[in-house]
């Protein structure tokens, strides 16, 4: 069973975090929810109320074997400018953990200069963010020990891809066709 800390900030993006953390739950993993605020009581950027696990005081992440941010503003601003978790970032990557961030939260890693020489992807405009790094379209990135999003549309397949990252793909696609995720044409 992976370790994962899921980091949330007041104006964090709620789906982008639930539906990730969701997934990783259903396939077996040992998620927390990590509170920046000084609180567990965290704000969503859509006004949704919601209680973390922990406040980020409290928290020993030497077990981690995922960090991940969600996007969302200003979430991901505020998750930036904790000294704390940048430097728990930083720390993780050093050490060859994986990290994860979706939609504007690889802007976050970008600017702690994570991204160098890796392929990235994020939300569009957030490109010039990923400083050093080879951005590329693609809705679901892992380049060595992190892995980025797009967006809120890749949220599920963010949660997989981390899931087969931490087991196996055939675990994550078990839990992929357990929550009939079928991509629809349009």
């Amino acid at each position: 069973m992976g370790k994962v800390y899921a980091f949330v900030a007041n104006g964090s993006e709620e789906v982008e975090l639930l539906a990730v953390v969701d997934v990783l739950l259903r396939g077996g993993q040992d998620v927390k929810l990590v509170s920046i605020t000084g609180s567990k009581a965290v704000v969503s950027a859509h006004q949704i109320k919601l209680q973390a696990d922990l406040e980020f005081s409290e928290a020993d992440f030497s077990d981690a074997d995922v960090l991940f941010l969600p996007g969302g503003m200003p979430g991901t601003r505020n998750l930036a400018a904790h000294e704390g978790l940048c430097g728990e970032l930083l720390k993780a990557d050093k050490a060859g953990k994986r990290l994860a961030a979706i939609c504007a939260g690889p802007s976050v890693l970008g600017g702690l200069g994570i991204l160098e020489g890796r392929k990235a992807t994020c939300y569009p405009g957030f490109e010039g963010e990923l400083k050093g790094a080879e951005y590329t379209r693609q809705g679901v990135v892992t380049d060595g020990n992190v892995t980025t999003a797009r967006g809120l549309g890749y949220a599920l397949d963010l949660g997989i891809e981390l899931l087969a990252l931490l087991t196996d793909r055939e675990h994550a696609g078990q839990i992929k066709d357990s929550i009939q995720y079928d991509q629809i044409p349009m």
